[in-house]
């Protein structure tokens, strides 16, 4: 028997947000020397990873009633990140490094929200089969109404 998880909100944004943060942080002018630059990198690629592992997670878990509020929050988060860092991009004049991040943070962004969309209806899919009355009981499978 599968156990049930909670689901947690906060987790995918915050996490999305760190990475990106840190990404930035990476390529940011200032006094970065060559060794801080790598690190910051490092410890971005560490927290994306994190994310992934976290959307897989969150996508995964069984909830009896189906998609949730929570699934519809995590999803328009991760959507609101991209759009943002997409608008961010266009409008900051900033180093091109900055720029290439941003659009590259926009890309991951949207690609996560695709990501947790899909896992979260497969993981669901098996589960609406399971109802009282099995595959018989699909809206589907019901007659075509005659045409008047």
């Amino acid at each position: 028997m599968r156990e049930r998880r909670k689901a947690r909100i906060g987790t995918v944004s915050g996490l999305a947000l760190l990475a990106g943060g840190t990404a930035v942080a990476a390529v940011a002018g200032g006094a970065h020397s060559v060794f801080a630059t790598i690190l910051l990198g490092l410890l971005a690629l560490g927290m994306g990873h994190a994310l992934l592992v976290e959307i897989r997670r969150q996508a995964r878990r069984s909830t009896p009633g189906g998609w949730t509020r929570a699934d519809t929050i995590n999803a328009v988060l991760l959507a609101c990140w991209a759009e943002a860092a997409l608008i961010l991009t266009i409008l900051e004049a900033g180093p091109v490094p900055v720029r290439v991040v941003g659009g590259l943070l926009a890309a991951a962004y949207t690609a996560s929200c695709a990501y947790f969309v899909t896992q979260r209806r497969r993981a669901l899919a098996p589960q609406a089969t399971d109802r009282p009355g099995g595959a018989e009981a699909s809206d589907d499978r019901l007659p075509a109404r005659p045409r008047l």
